[in-house]
């Protein structure tokens, strides 16, 4: 017992969100009971997940936390707090439990198979019994009933010294009545009469001695209970994986360039560390010197590397493949992606279902009402003259088969598969309502710059006049863009680098092949080619040097005016230069040739910003720059389209070009021109005409919307405000996680309500069976174990989801 709870964030100026680890749960009633438990005090809302044993419960901050703790303990349970990703990464407890099971399986095990035959043997053929056949069958039974099936009798007793039943408490009765009753039978009992010939009457005419029964019944719920730990264990397999991402060591950087390795905890923000080939990233960061590619696989989904360079951010987790990093630390600690998204698929885990929470209210009812039916059956039984002995093996059968221990695992264990597989494929869903919504969802409406388009302008178009080189326009307009800071000018500007980068290595290039050339000896060139070679030596600094120069390369621009809202005017390379919008054209009186008018209206149409650029009082080249379609767009709307959705694309953006991303990506209906608070009335309007709206944003600007949808899916790298606003994060920059994260979601939905009709079907149909006498104890109690490990099973398979 601890002194204090461990807070996860703070919910209101007022309350706390507090995680308790609660041990010895060991069906839906005994987390329902928990949960009734934590509930009962003023102002406390409580949930409590079987499948992770973990309480999420949000109280007043005023609240002594140890009583939490204290009051689960009470009822016969164990509660401590949760610290950071505890119940991720503490696989201890499970293992130790686990093993235990093991140990009392083996050895219950090893002793059913003898007791089992003597015990029919004896049971029915009278003429086997040899002296202390009895004393036998009790040296064999009693281990089992007793030391195997300890901690199922441990769980009932605390259970009825609070006045609470569970599970355990069905099974323990059911072993104890079983084996008292075959001890009276042993020893009260004369031997039964012969009633015929053959084995079938000897069955018939056998003693009630039920000890191979509550042997079976300790076997099967030991088995059901080990096999299904072992399956808890590897449902949260992927998302121990995930938390195991961290670095454990860093390499940091002091004061005098020294390079130290300290442990990652002792990393602080602002603190500049190394990552090496093959590393770990320590945290979330800015890369401040050096090249690399990174491997975010493991993070986003994505199986490309992402080359890094200085200026651009890094995250804790991903691997540096190819080189040498110094990165500075953004966000450490419970503050990096990682940690928000193994906290977002952990309390994805708390919520429940509508289903779910009808299981729970069953399971709270369901042992105490099962206790009755057996009771109820005995008597009847009893009363109709069939004998004490078929009155017992009906009674023990009601209390075996009814086990609400399926009922419990049906909707936890499909989510927590889910959200470990959602996880890899960089889909986390943030709680059980977002299932439940998915299954109804027939729109989906997606914002347009930042979700369909990459939210970066580029250069998509040059379009030059006779006598002027793409290249020479690029240098040119890039030299001349260099000195303002408006949004297109960066794209020109970019653009420009690049084309001068691809002019160096285009050039590197010919020399090596020229080079090669050269020294396979053709005729006449033994000279050139011991100059190409000194030459070759050289080639890779040059290289370097060529890239590291990029802007300086770049024509220097003098007597620079920014024309705000027109466009810019310089000197570049001793040449009048003047970019900018055909109005500052027209304006300026600059003469334009028709291919390059022609050419600017086709841009425009296609819903692209154009603007002229002019040299020496002419229009020399039309530039086009727009926002990049993301690669992935058209594909994943069309995998929507297939799935039976309508979609829709809303934007803030002009209606031209808005209809030409449209077009682009296959979405037939446009809404543009629109606020963001005017994307909530969309939102609501195609609500009142009767649908159910998913909205696609990127987590900022569409926060309200994604609120106002029935479903919000945030693209984008896992904000606070995404986190908040939407249903599902999309942490992968491909569009396709869009319509995975839909169909993960209805896979998920389908597997629980599998799960809900085998549990309650299950029940509903064996518990009529076991009162009319037709179920012997011990098939029920195999049954009972294999409805739990079906469920597990049937979770598990969502980990075979495929995109």
């Amino acid at each position: 017992m601890t002194n204090s709870l461990a807070p996860v964030e703070d919910t209101a100026a007022d309350r706390v969100r507090v995680r308790l680890a609660v041990s010895g749960m060991s069906c839906a009633a005994c987390s329902s009971r928990v949960e009734r438990t934590l509930n009962r005090f003023d102002g406390v809302t409580a949930s409590v997940n079987f499948a992770t044993g973990v309480a999420t419960v949000d109280a007043p901050a005023e609240l002594d936390p140890n009583l939490l703790c204290e009051k689960v303990t009470e009822i016969g349970f164990g509660a401590t707090p949760v610290q950071g990703t505890t119940t991720v990464l503490d696989t201890g407890p499970e293992d130790r439990i686990a093993a235990d099971l093991f140990r009392r399986l083996v050895v219950a095990l090893l002793l059913f198979f003898p007791l089992a035959d003597l015990s029919i043997m004896f049971a029915t053929v009278p003429s086997t019994r040899i002296t202390g056949w009895q004393a036998i069958l009790l040296a064999l039974a009693l281990p089992i009933v007793v030391w195997s099936a300890a901690p199922l009798h441990r769980k009932a007793l605390a259970g009825l010294r609070t006045g609470a039943t569970s599970m355990e408490t069905l099974v323990s009765i059911g072993i104890t009545a079983a084996t008292v009753w075959s001890v009276v039978t042993l020893f009260a009992r004369p031997a039964p009469a012969a009633s015929g010939h053959g084995v079938w009457a000897a069955i018939l005419g056998a003693d009630s001695i039920y000890l191979e029964v509550a042997g079976g019944v300790t076997v099967f719920v030991l088995a059901g209970r080990y096999f299904e730990a072992k399956a808890r264990r590897r449902a949260g397999g992927a998302l121990r994986a995930l938390a195991a991402l961290g670095a454990k060591d860093v390499t940091v950087l002091t004061g005098d360039g020294r390079e130290i390795t300290v442990p990652v905890e002792e990393l602080t923000e602002g603190r500049r560390f190394v990552v090496r080939p093959g590393e770990t990233v320590a945290t979330d960061g800015l890369v401040v010197e050096g090249h690399s590619s990174i491997d975010a696989s493991a993070m986003t989904g994505e199986s490309v590397p992402v080359e890094v360079g200085p200026g651009m951010a890094v995250t804790g987790g991903t691997v540096s493949l190819t080189g040498r990093l110094i990165v500075e630390a953004g966000a450490v600690g419970a503050d990096t992606r990682l940690a928000a998204m193994i906290r977002l698929v952990e309390e994805a885990q708390a919520g429940k279902a509508s289903l779910q929470r009808l299981a729970d209210r069953i399971a709270g009812v369901f042992v105490p009402v099962v206790l009755g039916i057996a009771a109820v059956t005995f008597t009847a039984w009893l009363i109709s003259g069939a004998g004490l002995d078929k009155a017992v093996g009906a009674g023990l059968a009601v209390l075996v088969i009814a086990c609400p221990c399926a009922l419990g695992l049906a909707t936890p264990a499909a989510l927590m598969v889910a959200a470990g597989r959602g996880a890899q494929l960089g889909v986390f869903i943030k709680g059980q309502q977002a299932l439940e919504t998915s299954r109804s969802v027939d729109t989906v409406v997606f914002d347009k710059t930042g979700t369909l388009t990459e939210g970066e302008m580029t250069v998509v178009a040059v379009h030059t006049a006779a006598g002027h080189s793409t290249r020479e326009i690029a240098a040119l307009a890039g030299g001349l863009e260099a000195a303002s800071e408006h949004a297109v000018a960066a794209a020109i500007t970019a653009y420009a680098r690049r084309e001068i980068e691809r002019s160096v290595a285009a050039r590197v290039d010919g020399a090596v092949s020229a080079v090669e050339t050269a020294e396979s000896g053709e005729p006449g060139e033994i000279g050139v080619a011991s100059s190409a070679v000194a030459r070759r030596t050289e080639q890779p600094t040059r290289i370097e040097d060529d890239a590291d120069s990029e802007v300086a390369r770049l024509p220097e621009v003098s007597d620079f005016q920014a024309l705000p809202g027109l466009g810019a005017r310089g000197t570049v390379a001793g040449r009048a230069a003047l970019i900018g919008r055909a109005a500052l054209i027209e304006a300026e009186g600059v003469g334009v040739p028709e291919e390059l008018r022609r050419a600017l209206a086709r841009e425009q149409r296609y819903g692209r910003t154009a603007v002229y650029f002019c040299l020496d009082g002419q229009a020399v080249a039309v530039i086009a720059v727009a926002d990049s379609v993301r690669s992935s767009a058209a594909a994943a709307v069309a995998r929507l389209h297939r799935l039976g959705l309508r979609t829709l694309l809303l934007t803030g953006d002009n209606a031209r070009a808005a209809q030409a991303i449209a077009d682009e990506v296959g979405i037939d209906e446009v809404i543009a021109e629109v606020l963001p608070e005017g994307k909530v009335d969309v939102v609501r309007q195609l609500q009142g005409q009767g649908h159910r709206v998913a909205m696609v944003g990127d987590g900022i600007n569409d926060g309200p919307a994604l609120v106002a949808a029935d479903l919000g899916l945030a693209i984008g790298r896992g904000t606070d405000v995404a986190i908040g606003a939407a249903d599902i994060i999309l942490v992968r920059e491909d569009l396709g996680a869009v319509p995975d994260a839909i169909e993960l979601a209805q896979a998920t939905l389908r597997t629980i309500r599998g799960n809900m009709v085998w549990a309650f079907g299950y029940n509903v149909a064996a518990i009529p069976v076991a009162v009319a006498g037709l179920l012997n104890p011990l098939i029920a109690g195999a049954a009972m174990a294999f409805s739990s490990f079906f469920v597990v099973w049937n979770s598990l398979r969502l980990r075979e989801f495929r995109r």
